[in-house]
């Protein structure tokens, strides 16, 4: 760890905000990644279709829905 602040502490003022910009944005980064919940809220929102529909139609339909 020594080595990385030292390199850190030799580089231009410049270089040094990049640094820190770059570390703000690897924390956020695994944040965003370990902050999230698998959301399931959706699920059975489509059974009052399951008659009309294959699952595979429904899949599509659904796409079709959210505009993706």
């Amino acid at each position: 760890m020594m080595q990385i602040e030292q390199k850190i502490k030799d580089l231009p003022p410049e270089l040094k905000h990049e640094v820190e910009d770059f570390v703000d944005f690897l924390i956020e980064k695994k944040m965003a990644k370990h902050g999230k919940k698998l959301r399931q809220d959706w699920a059975g929102a489509l059974s009052d279709f399951r008659d009309q529909y294959t699952s595979l139609e429904l899949q599509n339909k659904s796409l079709n829905w959210r505009g993706d």
